[in-house]
């Protein structure tokens, strides 16, 4: 959850002007080599997603949220078959239930939020001010162009254009922003973890 929010609130300010080349990397960053940066933004993920993990352990019961979410998730299933078959009654019968269900919601949604109230400061502050300062602006290169997004909000690699930017960061097309390489990692790696720690946020 964490990693999406930072890698939201990144695209926000970028745009400000001033801001964005602190942001993003350093000029001359602590650890220095493309390979190293990009091995060393994994480690810096696989360690966020294990400090979430713990903090989620520690702050949610999670029998109570795999058993509420099997609760949820069987009340949605019924509801859907009952649309489906256009049984009236049934419908009605399950229908009877969503007041209950989403208070349940509500209590899974405020379980899966404490821990970001703990964790969330802590993460911006390594993003904005740590990370900045260890990397270079660009970590990694991408055999391909990873700019799934339409428009032009944001990027996940270089383009060509970005190569003439002023300040220059890009150094040639499809190299991965600091930002876009530790977004790509917590992703990869927050799965795995909530699996071994058995923090995972699925019903099964």
């Amino acid at each position: 959850m964490e990693f999406a929010v930072l890698a939201f609130l990144n695209t926000i300010f970028l745009q400000i002007p001033g801001f964005s080349q602190t942001a993003t990397g350093s000029d001359n960053p602590w650890i220095k080599g493309m390979a190293e940066s990009a091995l060393g933004i994994v480690g810096i993920a696989i360690l966020l997603n294990l400090f979430t993990a713990a903090i989620r352990r520690k702050m949610v019961d999670q029998s109570k949220l795999k058993r509420i979410m099997k609760e949820v998730k069987a009340w949605q299933k019924e509801r859907m078959s009952a649309f489906k078959s256009k049984d009236q009654q049934k419908i009605d019968e399950v229908n009877k239930k969503s007041a209950y269900m989403n208070k349940m919601n509500m209590e899974l949604m405020q379980m899966n939020m404490r821990p970001m109230m703990i964790t969330f400061v802590p993460f911006l502050l390594i993003f904005y001010l740590l990370l900045p300062h260890l990397f270079a602006a660009t970590v990694a290169l991408s055999p391909i162009p990873l700019d799934i997004v339409p428009g032009n909000f944001f990027h996940l690699t270089c383009t060509q254009a970005d190569l003439t930017k002023t300040p220059h960061v890009c150094n040639s097309v499809n190299e991965l922003y600091l930002w876009s390489w530790y977004f790509l990692s917590s992703i990869s790696m927050s799965g795995i973890i909530m699996r071994v720690t058995k923090t995972s946020m699925t019903a099964d």
